[in-house]
């Protein structure tokens, strides 16, 4: 499905950032450090980054990371881009300073799985932060992604009436900042990493 859509999703990123571009800037524009944006797709987080930051880009779709690359390059900008699961990432324990992620989770067969694996690779003092979409709280749009939820998932393999705050709290991860919008369909989130539980566990080796 990816490969299939990478080049049409590539083209049409100019209709992604009109729809959801403030949201990815508000949210991704004082990310700092050593960066990972998780399900990179075309690179459409990239721009919002601030210039000085250490990219990692990581996707499943190897189709997909070719067109970050190139979204590299017409950006002018370094990032270093991987082949990867979100549900298994290959990065030691406290390897980044902030973990992005924009309208992923909906995506992911486990998203426990993968914000849990967000969380664990992110340093405890460092920073979460999602962009994500789920059920409008407007009645009619609700409705309708209702009545069109089986479908859209079978062409796009997208769970677009998920609750992106239940997502999070279904994991166990602790929520700082929380912003709503696109008529309650964009839930922008900062996440708090949690130590404690890696600290239970090296105690318990």
């Amino acid at each position: 499905m990816y490969a299939d859509y990478a080049d049409w999703l590539h083209r049409l990123d100019w209709v992604d950032r009109a729809l959801t571009g403030r949201y990815r800037r508000r949210r991704f524009g004082d990310a700092d450090g050593r960066v990972l944006d998780v399900a990179c797709g075309t690179g459409t987080n990239f721009r919002y980054l601030p210039a000085s930051v250490d990219l990692v880009g990581i996707d499943i779709s190897s189709d997909m990371l070719q067109k970050a690359a190139a979204t590299l390059g017409d950006l002018g900008r370094k990032g270093t881009l991987r082949q990867m699961d979100a549900q298994a990432l290959a990065f030691p324990d406290d390897s980044f300073d902030t973990v992005i992620s924009a309208l992923s989770t909906c995506t992911f067969p486990d998203p426990t799985a993968a914000l849990r694996e967000m969380e664990r690779v992110c340093k405890p003092e460092g920073r979460m932060l999602l962009v994500e979409h789920g059920k409008s709280d407007i009645g009619v749009v609700a409705r309708y992604q209702e009545w069109r939820s089986e479908a859209h998932y079978a062409k796009m393999g997208c769970r677009w009436t998920q609750e992106p705050l239940d997502v999070v709290e279904a994991a166990g991860l602790t929520v700082r900042s929380v912003d709503t919008g696109g008529l309650g369909m964009i839930t922008s989130m900062e996440i708090v990493p949690d130590d404690t539980e890696r600290e239970r566990d090296s105690g318990d080796g």
